[in-house]
Parts: structure tokens; sequence; C-alpha cells
């Protein structure tokens, strides 16, 4: 059975809040305030917040770019012009198979800023 998706204003906050409960189960995850928003972080490293009804991830570079260059992604920028290396951001998702994309990039994320944050 699909549920229906939250409407479209603020769509990707209440997502947000659904990921953060899930990952906040995971060893070193930390649900903190970064810009202005609800981040989360594992072993005090952000991977993932929402901003502007987008979700943003920290991924390798190589992988930013793939999700970019395939049109899933766009790379974030917190103020025009001012690109963060390895972030993308995600548009709110308009269906069920998007929102199993945002939980898969979202563990991914964790995976990989997990990884930095033990050498």
């Amino acid at each position: 059975m699909t549920r229906p998706l939250a409407g479209p204003a603020g769509k990707a906050r209440g997502l947000f809040e659904e990921l953060a409960a899930e990952h906040l189960h995971k060893v070193g995850v930390s649900l903190e305030r970064v810009f202005h928003d609800d981040g989360l972080k594992v072993n005090a490293k952000l991977y993932a917040f929402e901003s502007k009804d987008r979700l943003v991830l920290k991924l390798p570079a190589a992988r930013s770019a793939e999700l970019t260059s395939a049109g899933d992604a766009s790379v974030f920028e917190p103020s025009p012009g001012r690109r963060m290396k390895e972030w993308i951001a995600l548009d709110a998702p308009a269906d069920e198979t998007a929102l199993l994309r945002w939980r898969e990039l979202s563990e991914e994320a964790y995976r990989y800023v997990a990884a930095l944050s033990a050498r």
C-alpha cells in the first residue's frame, strides 16, 4: 500500500524528520542545529539536513558529480555562487520511488561520513 506524501509546502521537512528518526538509531548519529535547521551528524560530522524543501547530503565528489550530471540532484549552494564541495541537494520526493531514493542516498551519506570520521 502506498501512503500519500505530505503536501507541497514543507514536504521535505516532514520527510527529513522521518529519516532523522530512522537514523538516530545508528551508532554515533545525533540531530543538531545547523544552518538554521536540524542536521544529522555522525561522530560530530554533518552528513544530511533539510534546506529550502530539499534534502542536502554529503557524498564522495565522484558520486555527487554522477548524480548531478544525471540530473538526479543539484549542487548545493547555501547562497548563490557558493558551492559546497561534495554536497548535493535533492528536491522533495513526488512519489514512493523518489522517497526510497532519499532513503538510499541518506544511507550512502551516513556510511561515507562515518568512514571519513573514523580516519
